[in-house]
């Protein structure tokens, strides 16, 4: 795993990194930066926990509001070539099982 150094509301932070995840990790630290100045400049608040905490239930609704609205993929949409329909229908079936309820795939 690889370190990087990033800044968030101009301070360091030294962050654990997949190898070749180096462009999401900084879009996301770019998105949480983003929350916080945004917060931070709008609020007036100086507390950096309260303002870390107010982006992230910020982007966990913005999360939780798109995969809500996202359309489900049907098996007849997904390229069959690849893997058999049954094999297919099995793994659908067994993320189902581990998900639960909350995430439900169809």
């Amino acid at each position: 795993m690889k370190q990087i150094e990033v800044q968030i509301m101009s301070q360091s932070y030294l962050l654990g990194c997949p190898e070749g995840g180096e462009a999401q990790m900084m879009a996301a630290v770019g998105k949480v930066d983003a929350a916080m100045c945004k917060i931070r400049d709008a609020a007036k608040i100086k507390a950096r926990d309260r303002i870390a905490v107010l982006a992230a239930l910020n982007l966990a609704f913005e999360v939780n509001e798109i995969s809500t609205n996202a359309a489900p993929v049907e098996v007849a949409q997904l390229d069959l070539e690849a893997a058999p329909r049954q094999q297919l229908t099995d793994l659908i079936a067994k993320l189902d099982e581990a998900l639960g309820d909350d995430g439900r795939l169809l």
